[in-house]
């Protein structure tokens, strides 16, 4: 489905998520009447309970986030200075802030561990821009990327988005104001999605970090099947069969990082990998892990500029290469079922 135009979400998309949180909130009591009814009637440990739990706070959290970021507006000059650097400052300090409360909450209530794992000393080496890269699987792993990123290393991410983000009010507006960059495949009016990301990519100074998630969507099953006939499709044989032999990743679509480095040159670059909710791909898998109690597991290599190879074939090799390795660890790292 197609997003609706900016001024229409501004207009329509923030207000009622703030109507409907003041609405919601004032009608709990019956909420969880009805929840704790049905709780001995569902399998699991108060499971509507927690569900409701769960969805009263993030509309609290969205709605006080549209909130802060109306006050931003306002004291911005009603958005004039907004892109000046102690506002855009401003902004990633308040992201920093939500998500930190977005993953204390999730701790609270589902149970939820984040662990880094074998870390590089210089994964946040100070006075160097970074090309971060990623894979892309299970629910909140972009949060829980940016919130390492902004929270744990002091960086201002840049990231590469899809556009159905923009559904959520808050992260509409949040992300529309800082340098990101949200995509749509198939429907990008203009420039390329390459050129989109290089533009992004250019003048990345000294503490920021460019996020970019080369597989393009979720891992499924499904999603690695049609990523591997896609490769066959367009000729690159040797590229399928690289891809098949990878069982927990996407093949990676190497020309938005090509374009980054092309763009960015002296930048390193941080590989990203994680396991934990891999089997969390749909909301019927949610609700049956529910309270979640697992452990996500994050690992972090870094790679100097000097280091990353400059020929785009090289490149392509090298990104394939990073992503077998990728594959590899979560092999060895993926807690086993029933806990974590």
């Amino acid at each position: 489905m197609r997003i609706p135009p900016r001024w229409l979400r501004r207009i329509v998309f923030g207000p009622v998520v703030v109507v409907f949180t003041f609405l919601f909130v004032t009608t709990l009591p019956i909420w969880l009447l009805a929840a704790a009814a049905a709780s001995p009637l569902v399998p699991g440990y108060l499971r509507p309970l927690r569900v409701l739990w769960m969805l009263t706070f993030y509309l609290v959290w969205d709605a006080a986030a549209l909130i802060a970021l109306f006050v931003l507006w306002l004291a911005s000059g009603f958005g004039w200075k907004k892109r000046s650097p102690a506002f855009q400052r401003a902004h990633y300090v308040l992201t920093g802030w939500f998500l930190t409360v977005l993953f204390w909450q999730a701790k609270w209530t589902l149970r939820l561990r984040i662990d880094v794992v074998g870390t590089d000393p210089d994964t946040a080496l100070p006075g160097r821009p970074e090309i971060v890269v990623c894979r892309h699987a299970g629910p909140g792993d972009s949060f829980i990327l940016i919130h390492a990123l902004v929270n744990w290393y002091s960086r201002e991410p840049r990231i590469v988005l899809k556009d159905t983000l923009q559904w959520d009010p808050a992260i509409d507006v949040m992300l529309n104001r800082l340098p990101n960059r949200f995509v749509a495949p198939g429907h990008q009016p203009g420039e390329t999605i390459e050129e989109q990301i290089a533009h992004l990519a250019t003048g990345l100074d000294d503490n920021d970090a460019f996020v970019i998630f080369p597989e393009g969507g979720n891992f499924t099953p499904r999603r690695r099947l049609r990523a591997i006939a896609r490769l066959r499709a367009l000729g690159l044989e040797r590229m399928a069969k690289r891809a098949e032999g990878m069982r927990n990743v996407l093949a990676p679509k190497p020309g938005g990082l090509i374009a980054a480095l092309d763009a960015a040159p002296d930048a390193g670059v941080i590989f990203v990998a994680h396991t934990g909710l891999d089997r969390m791909l749909t909301v019927a898998d949610v609700w049956r892990e529910l309270p979640m109690d697992k452990q996500i597991i994050m690992r972090f290599w870094s790679v100097p500029p000097e280091e990353v190879p400059t020929g785009e074939a090289e490149r392509v090799e090298w990104l394939y290469d990073w992503w077998k390795r990728i594959d590899e660890w979560i092999d060895e790292h993926r807690p086993e079922p029933g806990g974590a």
